[in-house]
């Protein structure tokens, strides 16, 4: 009974609305990454590179075939290639750094940000009524 009440505690606390609004905002903001990372950086960078195309490296195992037929009848089947697609991996991995360039300066900025406020000190508060008596006092103990 102990695991059933943890649970309902850990559910009834918000926690389980909080990881899901997490999730689903986290969900949002990678198709905004890779939207950025796709359409907007990659153009450039592969201007820049030299429009390299990491995808379509791959390690040929068996080459695929096209199926033979005679009329109708398909003397032989198709077979298809078994490759290594290194590439896809190699660009991936390209596309994850990037986007996690792209993430790291967008959490500097904020964090930035948040400096940028916490500096600003505050004007501290009025002292209470009761000290501002007490110093009235004291003043006119001193006359």
């Amino acid at each position: 009974m102990g695991i059933v009440k943890e649970f309902k505690e850990f559910a009834v606390k918000g926690n389980m609305l909080d990881m899901a609004v997490g999730i689903i905002i986290g969900g949002a903001f990678g198709k905004i990454i890779t939207s950025l990372v796709n359409d907007v950086l990659m153009p450039p960078l592969g201007l820049l590179l030299g429009k390299v195309d990491f995808s379509n490296l791959k390690a040929i195992l068996q080459k695929g075939q096209e199926a033979i037929t005679e009329g109708e009848a398909v003397v032989q089947p198709a077979v298809s290639e078994v490759a290594i697609n290194y590439g896809v991996f190699i660009q991936t991995v390209f596309d994850f750094l990037i986007v996690a360039l792209c993430i790291f300066f967008v959490i500097k900025a904020m964090n930035n940000l948040k400096k940028k406020e916490e500096t600003a000190p505050a004007a501290p508060p009025p002292p209470p009524e009761d000290i501002e008596l007490l110093k009235e006092i004291r003043d006119l103990l001193k006359k």
